[in-house]
């Protein structure tokens, strides 16, 4: 194989597995930070976020935010491939955002702790519409609480979690579990409606 050809396949490797960022070797770390220098900068002409330092995000990752919907980007995030965001959202340091995950900050925002990590094709909603009888359902007002998520969080994969919850630090989401009440700190959650399975000891 090619040195090009072995590149882009590195590439593709490490825009759905972005933590393989923190294992490259010295000659591959250097390739690596040019081409998230140009994705960043590219990122920041377009958009309003704020990038911190140490920072991945695939190529295909696509962020929508529009001036009063910001997304900040902590330090040493990793933002997988096909992943969608749209602000307000604010990232904290480490946190891992896996491939297909969608976010939508609605107008109240969704915030995530440090070193929280969500896992593929995640939905995270924050915002909300009516559904009464009298009106279609494209005229019901549209409400946002916004979604909070502590520090050394596990959102395990499909998982969905709705506008107007808090998940408290340390708490464990199973896969596909629909959050439609707050998680408390530590707690692990699971099922359909997601409810109390254990605690982290």
């Amino acid at each position: 194989m090619s040195d090009e050809r072995y590149r882009e396949q590195h590439k593709l490797r490490l825009s759905f597995m972005p933590w393989l960022y923190d294992t490259l070797k010295p000659e591959h770390r250097r390739w690596a930070e040019a081409w998230q220098a140009e994705i960043q900068a590219a990122l920041l002409a377009v958009e309003t976020v704020e990038i911190g330092t140490d920072v991945f995000i695939a190529p295909t990752a696509r962020f929508f935010a529009e001036p009063g919907r910001k997304i900040r980007i902590g330090d040493g995030v990793r933002i997988a491939a096909d992943c969608v965001l749209h602000g307000p959202i604010t990232l904290g340091a480490k946190v891992l955002v896996n491939h297909h995950v969608t976010m939508d900050g609605g107008r109240a925002g969704i915030q995530v702790g440090a070193n929280t990590r969500i896992a593929a094709y995640t939905t995270l909603f924050a915002f909300n519409h009516g559904m009464a009888a009298d009106r279609k359902i494209r005229e019901q007002p549209v409400t946002s609480e916004g979604i909070h998520i502590g520090e050394d969080v596990w959102i395990g994969a499909q998982a969905g979690i709705v506008d107007g919850i808090a998940i408290g630090s340390g708490a464990v989401v199973g896969m596909s579990a629909q959050v439609t009440r707050d998680v408390a700190a530590g707690s692990i959650v699971g099922g359909n409606p997601a409810v109390l399975i254990g605690e982290r000891r």
